[in-house]
């Protein structure tokens, strides 16, 4: 597996990339952008991967993302991959103003638009037609060129994780996936999509990359324990991830905590996550509890890259920049992926 991790800036990631981490990615959210994240990766770094995981899928159309990758490839060819996400009903019907219904036919369906303008070569027409997108672009001017860029899906639950194996070249997993999340319910999902999808390139293991709640601070272990924790509780707030908390037996503590999310008391969030839902997500404590963390925990990783991220919520970037600087310890203590 090589070491990842969300784009620390400039600064730490020109030292994380010496140090050796070989992948760094892009999130998105109100107030940052993933492809102009990812121009600030590729124009301060050498060698590392570089992407969204994830953008908005519907926030652009297919032509939007597929020109972005085209002038990043410029730059950085042959390091870039794209992870497309479907986000959530409300921030699709509320904050974008996109159709918010049947996501993951929709996101199918961008994946076709998106490879066909990055597949697309000088002097043939770009041709798509499919539910949600139809295209047929007569570009006469010498800018197009086949790229194979990995086009990657965020699949938290069965169904999207099925749709990825099927049209995409592989997954995003959450930074709450567990090992038995991992093995019984993407990997097999995914193995299913593949089995009789169209996925590029054919014959291939999809690829799996995935983000690592990791808080990691020798001075002061209770207070990263404490922003894994939350972080934790912050993501199970959302019911999309039901049916992973019913497949943990988590239901009583969840319910707890999004009780303390109703009212605003972080601290009772905090205390409502168990000690067995922190060990099988997080990477936290001190660095030697983190190696501990990582020498137990090889098939609860992503098999190709595992972006190693730093608490967000309620954090400073201060305090996020110092987790992905301590974060770099890790890199020799990983271990073969199962």
């Amino acid at each position: 597996m090589r070491f990842g991790m969300p784009w620390p800036g400039r600064d730490v990631g020109r030292e994380a990339e010496q140090a050796g981490v070989e992948a760094f990615c892009a999130g998105e959210f109100a107030d940052h952008d993933a492809y102009l994240t990812v121009a600030d990766i590729v124009a301060n770094t050498e060698r590392a991967l570089a992407g969204p995981a994830i953008a908005y899928a519907f926030a652009r159309t297919p032509y939007a993302h597929a020109t972005a990758l085209r002038q990043l490839h410029a730059q950085a060819p042959g390091r870039l991959f794209l992870g497309l996400g479907s986000a959530a009903f409300r921030i699709n019907r509320d904050w974008l103003g996109v159709p918010a219904e049947r996501p993951v036919a929709r996101i199918a369906d961008t994946v076709g638009a998106v490879r066909a303008w990055l597949h697309a070569e000088n002097g043939e027409r770009v041709r798509y037609a499919g539910e949600f997108h139809d295209l047929d672009a007569d570009v006469r001017a010498p800018v197009l060129g086949r790229l194979d860029i990995p086009v990657l899906l965020a699949a938290f639950n069965a169904r999207m994780a099925a749709t990825a194996g099927r049209v995409a070249d592989g997954v995003v997993g959450h930074g709450l996936f567990t090992g038995s999340w991992w093995n019984d319910v993407v990997r097999p999902a995914v193995a299913r999509g593949a089995g009789d999808g169209d996925g590029d390139p054919a014959g291939t293991r999809p690829l799996e990359h995935g983000w690592i709640i990791t808080a990691v601070d020798d001075h002061a272990p209770e207070r990263a324990i404490a922003d894994a924790r939350r972080m934790i509780a912050f993501y199970l707030t959302v019911r999309t991830y039901d049916p992973f908390v019913a497949h943990h037996g988590w239901e009583e503590p969840v319910a707890r905590l999004r009780d303390a999310f109703r009212v605003g008391d972080t601290d009772a969030m905090v205390r409502a996550v168990t000690d067995d839902m922190l060990t099988r997500i997080a990477v936290c404590g001190t660095t030697a509890d983190a190696k501990d963390a990582l020498a137990r925990r090889a098939g609860s990783l992503p098999r190709d890259v595992g972006y190693f991220a730093a608490p967000s919520f309620m954090v400073s970037r201060g305090r996020r920049a110092a987790y992905a600087r301590a974060a770099l310890a890790l890199i020799g203590a990983l271990p073969d992926p199962v």
